[in-house]
């Protein structure tokens, strides 16, 4: 009973504004977020809603660290947030099996 009271709920995302948001994250993530430029990027694409909202409130707090998501993050709302996380968790995500 006790975890009905604790967990956090999000509030509901559209990702279609997700995607029209996503634009800056295209950069590393890719546009879709399977198509990362770097290693160093994670493909977000296929991620669960809450991961994925948890994370960007946690680069904006400061909890999660790393100086580029610090920089992008900070104009974002939780709405914008919100929307981002529907847009990449409503994206197929790839696998890729080793050879």
């Amino acid at each position: 009973l006790a975890a009905c009271f604790c967990t956090q709920t999000f509030a509901a995302g559209d990702a279609a504004l997700g995607r029209q948001k996503s634009q800056a994250c295209a950069a590393c993530h890719g546009a879709d977020g399977n198509t990362p430029t770097g290693p160093d990027f994670p493909r977000l694409a296929g991620q669960h809603y809450d991961y994925l909202v948890k994370a960007l409130r946690d680069y904006k707090s400061g909890e999660r660290k790393n100086p580029i998501m610090a920089a992008q993050i900070g104009s974002l709302n939780p709405q914008d947030m919100a929307d981002l996380a529907a847009f990449y968790s409503s994206q197929k995500g790839l696998l890729h099996v080793l050879r």
